[in-house]
Formats: structure tokens, C-alpha cells, sequence
């Protein structure tokens, strides 16, 4: 995702997103701002290497749920059938 974003931007546009940023927060504080950035990327991916290899691991330890199998439906002939003959007395 981060190199397609990348890829919309050029030259100029990075140089002047710097620069507003430079402003805004001012030359002491761009270290720390990036550095806080660097400690939050690097604390969002450990999270989600976490969350990949506790699936992985379920998966794994989870045997698959058996299939059901299919009953086969047999057919039922007129003689098969039991008729009850009821008179009238």
C-alpha cells in the first residue's frame, strides 16, 4: 500500500509535504515525530506477525472438520408400501 501512495507521489510533492511538516511541528521536533512514527509502524507490524502466527498455529493444532457424507436416498416400490384395507361394516 505504502508504494503504491509512493508511486502517485513525485519529487515535488514529497518536498513540499517535508517542508509543511518542517513548519508545523519545527526542526526539534521532526526527530522525535519521526522516531514516534518509526516505534508506531514497527509496533503495528510486530501486532500483526503475532495475529498471522496465532492463526497458523490454530490452524495447525486444529484438526479439519470431518466432511459429512452423503446418504444415499433408495427409492421405495408400490409393493414396498403397506396398505390397509379398511371396510365398511
Amino acid at each position: 500500500m505504502t508504494l503504491s501512495l509512493l508511486a502517485l507521489l513525485g519529487t515535488s510533492e514529497i518536498i513540499i509535504i517535508a517542508l509543511v511538516v518542517l513548519v508545523l511541528f519545527g526542526a526539534k521536533k521532526v526527530p522525535e515525530l519521526m522516531k514516534g512514527v518509526g516505534t508506531g509502524i514497527k509496533e503495528f507490524k510486530k501486532a500483526s506477525r503475532d495475529v498471522q502466527d496465532e492463526f497458523a498455529r490454530a490452524s495447525a493444532e486444529e484438526p479439519p472438520a470431518p466432511t459429512p457424507t452423503p446418504t444415499a436416498v433408495v427409492p421405495r416400490k408400490a409393493s414396498d408400501t403397506v396398505t390397509q384395507d379398511v371396510g365398511h361394516s
